[in-house]
C-alpha cells in the first residue's frame, strides 16, 4: 500500500495516540508534497496557515475517543471557510458528542482565524502576551500600499521587521485577548486585501 493510502489508514492508528489539528495539517501537507513529487503536472497548491497562540489545539481523546473519527473531524475542519460553516460544525459536535470542551472551543476559533489568514494571504501567525507577529505567503499582499497605510496608522504599535514580518505590539496576557487581537488584525487585513481585488 502506498504511503498516501496509509495516511489515514489502520497502520497509522497503531502509532498515534493523540493527533492534534496542527499535526494533522502537517501530515496532510507532507503527503501532498510526496504526491506532487511523483506527478508530472503539478497539483494546485494546498496550503494551511500556521497559528501559534501558546495553547494546545486538539480534539481531546476523552471527548472523541476513536482516532479514525478524530482524523475525519480534523479533515472536515480543514475545509471550513465561513463563520456559518464553523457554527454548523460546532452545533453538530454538540449534537454528536455533548458540550464542547475548552480545547474544541479553541480549535474552532483557530479554524476561523485560519480562514481569515487564507483570505489575507497570511502564512504564519505567532501570538504571545506582548504582541502578534505575522508573515505573508511569499511575502505578497493584495494591496501593499493599503498595508503600509494600515501599519502607519498604528503608530508605534506596529512595525515591519527586516525579514518582512509585521509585529503588532499590545497587551495580550490572556488567551482570549490574544485571539481577539489576532482576529481584529486579520479582519482588517482581509478588508484591505478584498477591497483591492474588487
Amino acid at each position: 500500500m502506498s504511503r498516501a493510502g496509509n495516511l489515514l489508514g489502520d497502520e497509522q492508528s497503531g502509532h498515534i495516540k493523540e493527533v492534534g489539528y496542527e499535526l494533522y495539517q502537517q501530515m496532510l501537507a507532507d503527503q501532498i508534497a510526496l504526491l506532487k513529487a511523483g506527478v508530472e503536472e503539478p497539483l494546485e497548491e494546498v496550503w494551511s496557515p500556521t497559528i501559534s497562540v501558546g495553547a494546545p489545539v486538539t480534539i481531546p481523546e476523552d471527548y472523541v475517543p476513536d482516532l479514525t473519527l478524530r482524523l475525519q473531524l480534523y479533515r472536515r475542519l480543514s475545509t471550513l471557510e465561513t463563520d456559518a460553516d464553523i457554527e454548523s460544525f460546532a452545533a453538530e459536535m454538540v449534537d454528536r458528542f455533548g458540550k464542547t470542551p475548552p480545547e474544541v472551543e479553541l480549535l474552532l476559533r483557530i479554524v476561523a482565524i485560519k480562514a481569515l489568514c487564507r483570505r489575507a494571504h497570511v502564512e504564519k501567525v505567532d501570538a504571545g502576551p506582548k504582541g502578534v507577529t505575522l508573515s505573508f505567503k511569499d511575502n505578497l499582499f493584495a494591496d501593499p500600499a493599503g498595508l503600509v497605510r494600515f501599519i502607519g496608522e498604528q503608530g508605534s504599535r506596529a512595525k515591519v521587521r527586516p525579514d518582512q514580518k509585521i509585529v503588532f505590539t499590545g497587551d495580550f496576557q490572556s488567551l482570549k485577548e490574544r485571539l481577539a487581537g489576532v482576529r481584529h488584525i486579520l479582519r482588517t487585513l482581509v478588508a484591505i486585501a478584498e477591497k483591492k481585488r474588487k
